[in-house]
């Protein structure tokens, strides 16, 4: 089976076993877990801020990111096909009391403008506030774009003069770091919080960190505890994101590479089911509304084949690469999906 439904599903290799097996590990509620320490330094370092926290999630550290910038009752705006507001099970709402509004972007785009012109200063008690704008970085249902990096610079410079706070989605950052060759330290000086994960194309089987300014990250800290993901020995899981960022960085490169072979192969095969030049990382977005399937037989016509997609909508799948998909079956899959088309 080839398995394009998403990122996620990285197994680690026997090294990154190794490395696990061999951590060095401590208490990390008493901050005593070496190799959690260094994972955390190491981010933090890698993308430009103070200090980080490591969580078991994305999900967590997004969660955290955001209460550690919105206070109860303010506002948070983002794109309308957000992770933080889409795919987070409404948690900013349901355990931050975060209210939230959104920018369309049609095309998974980013424009500075759409967000500065939605921001909102309090007029009166009865009005709320804007505190924070979310950026995801590279966008997940927006197709796998990358936000430009002269856009999130006009927003970083325009939100800070307002005093509003700049949270970053980076999931998959280190994806378009190998797109654009724009370092990861230069995106990330352009929010106040960032999350990275360790479980998508790096391959570690668990874990996100979130960096910031150290106050906002000993903030954090307490809000992890507070919604119970406070670790003990977790260095384990923490060996496997530094071996991640030792070995695996490079191959995100490749991973990109496939989408784009992917994508070409499909557009080739029917015109109007993908642009290949909206593929910019490791996301493809396949348009179904003119094929006589929706999304949900297409997905088992191509499972019966041994490839597995997700459905995304109701004429819509999403093909992901990874490190656990070889070139041979990139070259497989694309033989079966163009078939279906």
């Amino acid at each position: 089976m080839i398995d394009l439904r998403s990122d996620t599903v990285t197994r680690p290799d026997a090294a990154m076993r190794q490395a696990m097996m061999d951590a060095d590990v401590g208490d990390d509620v008493y901050g005593e877990d070496p190799t959690i320490n260094a994972l955390e330094a190491r981010v933090a370092s890698l993308l430009g801020h103070e200090a980080g926290i490591f969580c078991p999630s994305g999900s967590l550290t997004n969660m955290l990111g955001v209460a550690a910038l919105v206070a109860p009752g303010w506002e948070l705006i983002a794109e309308s096909q957000a992770h933080v507001l889409r795919a987070e099970a409404g948690g900013h709402a349901a355990l931050a009391g975060v209210t939230s509004r959104t920018w369309v972007s049609p095309d998974g785009t980013f424009t500075a403008a759409d967000a500065l012109a939605l921001m909102s200063r309090p007029r009166g008690y009865h009005q709320v506030g804007t505190a924070a704008v979310a950026v995801e970085n590279t966008h997940n249902f927006g197709g796998g774009r990358i936000a430009d990096i002269d856009e999130l610079r006009t927003l970083r410079r325009e939100t800070a003069a307002a005093g509003v706070a700049v949270h970053m989605d980076g999931a998959r950052l280190l994806n378009a770091c190998a797109a654009t060759g724009i370092s990861a330290e230069e995106y990330g000086r352009q929010a106040d919080t960032v999350s990275l994960c360790l479980s998508k194309g790096l391959g570690a089987p668990v874990g996100s960190v979130l960096v910031g300014r150290a106050d906002v990250i000993e903030k954090a800290r307490l809000l992890r505890k507070r919604y119970g993901g406070a670790m003990r020995q977790a260095g384990i899981l923490a060996a496997a994101g530094l071996y991640a960022l030792d070995n695996h960085v490079a191959g995100l490169a490749d991973d990109n590479a496939h989408a784009r072979q992917l994508a070409d192969a499909l557009a080739a095969a029917r015109e109007g089911i993908v642009d290949p030049e909206t593929v910019e990382t490791n996301i493809v977005f396949l348009d179904l509304s003119d094929q006589p399937v929706d999304a949900e037989q297409f997905a088992a016509q191509a499972s019966e084949r041994s490839v597995r997609v997700s459905v995304m909508g109701e004429n819509s799948v999403r093909l992901v690469t990874h490190r656990d998909v070889s070139p041979d079956q990139i070259d497989t899959a694309a033989e079966v999906l163009t078939s279906l088309v």
